[in-house]
């Protein structure tokens, strides 16, 4: 059940996707709902797993994968509408793709991405619930207002024509706190992989000349 709860926000997803892009103005008013019942239902599947002990690796590298799908895909398709600059999604992709990296090592030796994590520093940017819940709630708003203004120059053109330098100011200020905040916490995994590397490399014989 906690699978097909997750497969259902991975479908939700495209029907997001395809509204943003296809919809009439007047329909794209139901985005961000339709954007807050998707995170709420990244909510509903683990505690449905946990309810009915579904819990299992395949559920979550399943529920993993769709977050980060979700996420991306979002991103990506802003910077296409040309609703945040372009290097933003190519920040988010770029960071997703190699802490992601790290973590797939640290699942082969029985670690999770936030069990990882050794310095003190490192657990509260990346593995605290604080950071975790801030990071998780600031993305969350940034999609959101987003998508809530998307169809404003169409419906209500006055209100945009007056109001919009101050409206982008909001979405600017919004997605810059998420880069910022992306990047901090990518910091950590890569800091502690690149520091654990060092000893395994010195401890290699080197080779002399042939």
């Amino acid at each position: 059940m906690a699978n097909l709860v997750t497969l259902i926000r991975f479908l939700l997803l495209f029907v997001l996707v395809a509204m943003a892009y296809r919809a009439p103005p007047w329909a794209q008013l139901a985005d961000m709902p339709l954007l807050v019942l998707i995170i709420v239902l990244d909510a509903v599947d683990g505690y449905v797993a946990r309810k009915r002990g579904e819990s299992s690796v395949f559920g979550s590298i399943l529920d993993i994968a769709v977050d980060r799908v979700v996420e991306n895909v979002l991103w990506i398709v802003l910077a296409h509408l040309q609703l945040i600059p372009i290097w933003v999604a190519l920040a988010f992709i770029t960071r997703s793709l190699i802490v992601d990296s790290i973590r797939c090592q640290g699942a082969s030796a029985g670690q999770t991405a936030f069990s990882m994590m050794r310095t003190s520093w490192g657990r509260f940017l990346v593995a605290g619930r604080f950071m975790r819940a801030l990071y998780g709630t600031l993305k969350a708003v940034t999609f959101g207002w987003i998508f809530f203004i998307q169809p404003w120059p169409e419906l209500f053109p006055q209100v945009w024509l007056q109001w919009s330098l101050y409206l982008h100011s909001i979405t600017l200020t919004l997605v810059y706190a998420c880069v910022a905040l992306c990047l901090l916490r990518g910091i950590p995994v890569v800091v502690e992989f690149a520091l654990a590397a060092i000893p395994e490399i010195q401890s290699r014989p080197s080779r002399g000349p042939q």
